[in-house]
């Protein structure tokens, strides 16, 4: 896990980014489709800042939140889509800025979270370092859909290294929903950063390895980019089978992107 510091200042630097894409943006532009189906670039946003207020709500107030999930766990299939749709209903100006307050909120909280405390999540409790891992990745996720709405690539930094460990520590989660069991041994990951040096996971020995570039292996666990479309090499049966599933986020089996069209 990283440095509790590092990834809070990672994961500010990333909503800054993205702030910057949506932050001059016209009203008509709020309203473009993602390639999220039946998602707007307002959708987006409204996601990240519900998110964030879950996320708030976990590390200072416990109970409250257990409710609120409660509420959640009753409609899993619903609950994402409900709390965009009826963010994205607020004026651009007023989603923005309850996004850009919230997050702010958030980063005070968490970095106010003793070490070793964990609070309660939708999944498993989550300490300080990895729910700012966990909304980095979402954070970075997303806003790749904005990118993608706009026409916009964007440059890949090395805070992608924190949506490559989720990706990594996230394999047998992607069988759990499948409901099929996971490989027992471990996997060898060799990522190419995009500085050039080598992100490696798992132990050197591993029969099945994953080896290609870091921000392909990114695309593919936040399900931005379909299989076919990467330059990731699997060496063994069972880590192919891993990249056609493999989802970093929680929550039931996304249905991925389609191939681009040649």
């Amino acid at each position: 896990m990283s440095d509790p510091v590092v990834v809070l200042d990672d994961l500010r630097d990333e909503s800054e980014e993205l702030d910057v894409l949506v932050g001059e943006l016209s009203e008509e532009q709020w309203g473009a489709p993602t390639p999220a189906p039946g998602w707007t670039i307002a959708h987006q946003i409204a996601h990240l800042a519900w998110t964030d207020r879950a996320a708030l709500l976990a590390a200072t107030d416990p109970d409250a939140f257990a409710v609120e999930a409660g509420k959640a766990l009753a409609a899993p299939d619903r609950f994402v889509d409900e709390g965009a749709e009826e963010g994205a209903k607020a004026a651009p100006a007023e989603l923005l800025g309850r996004w850009r307050e919230g997050r702010e909120l958030l980063q005070d909280a968490l970095r106010a979270v003793a070490p070793g405390v964990r609070f309660p999540w939708y999944g498993p409790p989550m300490s300080a370092p990895a729910m700012a891992t966990a909304r980095l990745m979402e954070t970075w996720a997303h806003g790749q859909d904005v990118a993608d709405a706009l026409g916009v690539v964007r440059r890949p930094t090395a805070r992608l290294r924190h949506v490559a460990w989720i990706g990594v520590r996230a394999r047998d989660y992607a069988y759990l929903v499948r409901g099929v069991p996971a490989p027992a041994a471990p996997f060898r990951v060799e990522l190419t950063a995009p500085g050039g040096e080598s992100w490696t996971y798992g132990p050197e020995d591993a029969t099945q390895r994953v080896t290609g570039p870091a921000l392909d292996f990114c695309l593919l666990v936040t399900q931005r980019v379909h299989r076919a479309d990467t330059a990731l090499v699997a060496d063994g049966a069972d880590a192919e089978t891993w990249l056609g599933i493999a989802q970093a986020f929680a929550g039931p089996a996304g249905d991925g992107r389609a191939p681009r069209e040649a």
